[in-house]
């Protein structure tokens, strides 16, 4: 085996291990941080099932009063809130959400439908950006740590839309997390909310009455946008904790190739050695025997 040769492989076996050993730390860095994300989500959960607890009972008590953010979806345009991350070698995280979205425009164009997109995420925001496709949000800072001030601010872009008419529905795509091994993405109807929803989904208490201050018709509004700042609260918290998944099984997988790839590159300059060495040693007892051959044939002569 020529010097070279080796010398190269040995480089990207080094190069290799120290890639490894980036993944590596990645991984265990993503690990810890999925628990601190679940901790967030289950330290919000306590406000959000009392606030949706609160309408529920307000709905089956005494009937809800009318209000824009109830009903079913008027046709006109539609707004999508997509969620991604600020940072990538998060597998198909990004790409499953923003590949839907971009299907979703495509077909629009063929049926005269028409949508305005608000998006969360350095990623996604480039995505569209690229593809010079307006933005009506673009909001980045988000996918590690969520706060309520950046659900707040989600809300106000989504509900000035609802509110002033430019679109008459609003979904969410986002990456729902269920647990540390299971997350999906979900297309979830955020606007406006139906209000049989409300009623079937359990927790309220019929016999229950609401003396309000003002009247119904008045606070009705502003707690269904309470209500909207809660639930994109819930599904940002989620998304984090989703990313974090998907970065530790990716750097899982990052390592395992990084290991098989040194094993690979291991194997094939040892096969490279052991065929260099077999060839000296047959060059060594060919130059031998033709030392032989030619002392017997020194003796012959004389």
């Amino acid at each position: 085996m020529a010097g070279g040769q080796e010398r190269i492989l040995r480089r990207r076996i080094k190069s290799v291990q120290a890639t490894k050993k980036i993944t590596k730390a990645m991984e265990l860095i993503a690990a810890s941080r999925i628990v601190k994300a679940m901790g967030r989500i289950n330290d919000a959960r306590p406000y959000f099932v009392s606030m949706s607890s609160v309408i529920e009972q307000f709905a089956s008590s005494a009937g809800l009063p009318k209000s824009k953010y109830l009903g079913d979806p008027k046709v006109g345009a539609r707004g999508l809130l997509v969620v991604t991350s600020d940072r990538g070698l998060c597998g198909s995280f990004n790409s499953a959400p923003l590949r839907f979205v971009e299907r979703k425009l495509l077909s629009a164009k063929g049926i005269g439908e028409q949508y305005r997109i608000l998006c969360v995420g350095k990623k996604g925001i480039n995505f569209f950006g690229y593809r010079n496709i307006d933005l009506d949000l673009a909001l980045l800072g988000v996918s590690e740590r969520p706060t309520y001030e950046h659900a707040r601010t989600v809300a106000k872009a989504v509900l000035d839309l609802f509110d002033s008419g430019a679109v008459t529905s609003v979904d969410i795509v986002t990456t729902r997390f269920y647990s540390a091994g299971s997350q999906k993405m979900e297309v979830i109807p955020l606007l406006p909310i139906d209000p049989a929803t409300l009623v079937a989904s359990g927790g309220g208490d019929s016999s229950l009455s609401f003396e309000v201050e003002p009247a119904p018709e008045e606070i009705i509004d502003p707690l269904m946008a309470l209500f909207i700042e809660e639930k994109i609260f819930a599904y940002l918290l989620e998304a984090s904790a989703s990313e974090y998944a998907y970065k530790q099984r990716a750097m899982k997988s990052a390592t395992e190739n990084a290991e098989e790839l040194v094993k690979k590159y291991t194997r094939i300059m040892n096969r490279a050695r052991q065929d260099a060495i077999t060839t000296e040693i047959m060059e060594i007892v060919g130059g031998a025997e033709a030392l032989r051959s030619s002392d017997s044939e020194a003796l012959d002569v004389d």
